[in-house]
């Protein structure tokens, strides 16, 4: 994390509250001028910027100014004698966090930092959410969660993402089997080319062979010109099949020989194409007992399964997935992130959420939109959870600690910073939960 500056020209005061620092465990620098501190923002940019006003050379409010150019959103606290608070107020005005006035204590001070560490990582995570919404990129790990079963298939998608095997993913609706396909594509060296999405359910069956394989001009009453079909625009990436079990037998048939020999022919054509590319497809039902499947096509695509757990089986994963979703969504409708209530927090791990992640996801986006949580309308009572009231607290508490860990990036230092635990309470309650800081330095 980055340092908080502390600028003051009276040495005393610099001393003493770089042992106020140093005792909170807030890694901070301190300054005499306000030069020297823009100095050192060249290369090393604060998180909180704590100056006091009346500075020789550039004064605090100068300053302030300055560095609301260089950005609006950093956090600028004012140190201010008794004749100054009129000119702090402005300050506030003019964009300034908070002002302290003098004489603090270390409490007030280190309070009043806290949580302006606590906005400027909040401002942080939600412009990186919101650059990758803009750019289309992947907003941060794409499988989020640190219950066992997650852990096993982040490790999985891990170890098979940078191969050439064809995967099949297994998993009920909305579990995520699209993230995990794009996550396989993103850490394959076939990163660089298209990943191509196909609903096979979505695709009327007198179309979905001109859809995958595509067309010669003529071949067809209405083919007026030839058609690249989704397997040719995947050249060199992945092709990600979902619901492949409404697959038509006929396609099945043109699929198997694609899988084995790693060509095709567009419908009307007698010339083979050579193919390099992946196929990921994906199910919600078993195929291997599924009359409408082919049984040959299904130990083809069987050479690495992997299981998708339900959002009812990792319930732990429940607060800290809401909490991505809501910073994704504030991101996306340009809102501010509201407090969750705990009563709400409750709600949501008494939920037996049958639509998986895309309903959790749906909820957050309400929440960010209504200001409250509704549409949870079954088994919403925390009371037919199933848990203890002692097992949804500590259910609560290891989920603010995953959130810190996942928004500090493992930071232990920014997960005490921000949770307001000393070292020895913070490591306890990591090993009372299972957690280590090493699952959360970015995936």
């Amino acid at each position: 994390m980055s340092p908080v500056f502390f600028i003051d020209d009276e040495y005393d005061l610099r001393v003493a509250n770089e042992q106020t620092f140093e005792l909170a465990e807030i890694d901070a620098q301190f300054f005499a001028d306000a030069e020297s501190a823009l100095l050192a923002m060249q290369s090393t940019m604060p998180i909180v910027v704590i100056t006091d006003i009346r500075l020789p050379g550039i004064s605090g409010q100068q300053l302030l100014t300055t560095l609301a150019k260089k950005d609006a959103d950093l956090p600028v606290i004012l140190i201010t004698g008794h004749g100054d608070i009129s000119m702090a107020v402005q300050a506030i005005h003019e964009g300034a966090y908070d002002f302290i006035e003098k004489p603090f204590s270390s409490d007030r001070l280190i309070e009043t930092t806290r949580k302006a560490i606590e906005k400027r990582q909040l401002t942080m995570e939600n412009r990186r959410l919101k650059k990758a919404l803009l750019g289309k990129e992947t907003l941060g790990p794409r499988i989020i969660g640190n219950t066992p079963s997650i852990i096993e298939l982040r490790k999985m998608v891990a170890q098979v993402a940078d191969t050439q095997a064809d995967i099949l993913l297994f998993g009920k609706t909305g579990t995520g089997k699209e993230l995990v396909a794009r996550s396989l594509h993103e850490q394959s060296q076939r990163s660089a080319n298209n990943f191509v999405a196909v609903n096979c359910g979505a695709v009327p069956e007198n179309l979905i062979e001109s859809e995958l394989f595509g067309h010669e001009k003529g071949a067809f009453t209405g083919a007026d010109s030839l058609r690249i079909g989704k397997f040719e625009y995947a050249q060199g990436g992945t092709l990600f099949l979902d619901e492949i079990e409404s697959m038509p037998v006929q396609a099945q048939v043109r699929l198997l020989r694609v899988l084995q020999e790693r060509s095709l022919e567009r419908v009307g054509s007698n010339v083979s194409i050579q193919l390099d590319i992946r196929i990921i497809a994906a199910t919600k039902i078993d195929l291997a007992s599924s009359p409408d499947f082919r049984q040959d096509l299904y130990y083809r695509l069987n050479v690495v399964t992997l299981n998708l757990p339900c959002l009812e089986q990792r319930k732990a994963d429940v607060p800290i997935l809401f909490h991505h979703f809501l910073l994704v969504a504030a991101a996306r409708y340009g809102k501010a992130v509201p407090a969750l209530p705990s009563n709400d927090m409750q709600a949501l791990l008494a939920h037996d959420w049958p639509g998986n992640v895309r309903e959790l996801r749906n909820a957050a986006e309400r929440f960010i939109l209504l200001g409250s949580l509704t549409g949870l309308n079954n088994n919403d009572d925390p009371s037919d959870s199933g848990l203890s009231l002692s097992a949804q607290v500590e259910a609560f508490e290891k989920s603010l600690i995953e959130q810190a860990l996942e928004i500090t990036g493992g930071s232990i230092k920014g997960t005490m910073s921000t949770l307001n635990l000393a070292r020895k309470t913070l490591y306890d309650k990591m090993q009372k939960h299972g957690l280590e800081k090493k699952n959360y330095k970015g995936e």
